[in-house]
């Protein structure tokens, strides 16, 4: 069980709201007092890597007090998919994630790489954990073992793009920041950006996706033309 000590070091994220509802999680996944590692501080979640004997997970907390959920709000609003009626900080969060959830769900129907979602309780998500003892490296930062690999990987991403398009989705925040390399395959993270490509921006943001990713794998040595064909076939 959770415990406000135990989490007193983390206590932008772990009020004790957070620390109740963690509980709750806990017991959906059958765990009794796992260990709680800091993996990571984005802009609106901290995610941890969830831990007891051969469970692993990847849980991600949004932060109740220090995100930015006016700009989650506008995000929410331009989604078709969802009625928000509210204007409150929190409900506001609980719907970002609970649509983060929903995404993962999407992507999952689609075999496309990606964190399985495993629950959600209002700040709370926990997904499947991508890596071994830690988590796999980002685009970013990994070392490509040969141009086949990079090859590989390149074309393995512009197809999750383009079948994430046809399924009228577009991950809105992708770039090599958002991308996990794991036995040579891409895995997708960080849905919550994601919306419908038929909203008002779902254009201009599967625009801006595929401009990050076209100027990454062109600075790794892919051809312009090869990515720019790439890009052609998608947006066509």
């Amino acid at each position: 069980m959770a415990s406000p000590e135990k989490f007193k070091t983390y206590n932008d994220v772990f009020d004790n709201f957070t620390i109740r509802l963690l509980n709750k999680v806990f017991e959906t996944l059958n765990l009794r007092e796992p260990d709680v590692v800091p993996i990571s501080i984005g802009k609106e979640a901290n995610v941890f890597k969830l831990q007891e004997n051969e469970d692993v997970f990847a849980l991600k907390i949004y932060r109740l007090e220090t995100c930015d959920f006016t700009k989650m709000d506008f995000y929410l609003r331009n989604d078709n998919r969802i009625s928000i009626k509210t204007k409150k900080r929190r409900e506001i969060i609980f719907y970002w994630a609970k649509r983060e959830f929903l995404n993962l769900q999407k992507v999952k129907e689609l075999n496309i790489n990606a964190p399985l979602p495993l629950t959600q309780k209002n700040n709370i998500l926990v997904m499947s954990f991508i890596g071994n003892e830690w988590p796999s490296p980002k685009l970013k930062d990994y070392s490509f073992e040969s141009k086949t690999e990079l090859e590989k990987i390149f074309l393995k991403t512009f197809d999750f793009v383009k079948k994430l398009k046809e399924n009228n989705l577009v991950h809105g925040d992708l770039s090599e920041y958002n991308i996990l390399v794991k036995n040579s395959e891409p895995y997708f993270i960080d849905f919550s950006h994601a919306t419908p490509l038929n909203t008002s921006l779902g254009i201009e943001l599967l625009t801006r996706d595929l401009k990050n990713l076209a100027k990454f794998f062109i600075k790794q040595g892919i051809e312009k033309e090869k990515v720019n064909k790439k890009i052609k076939q998608i947006l066509n």
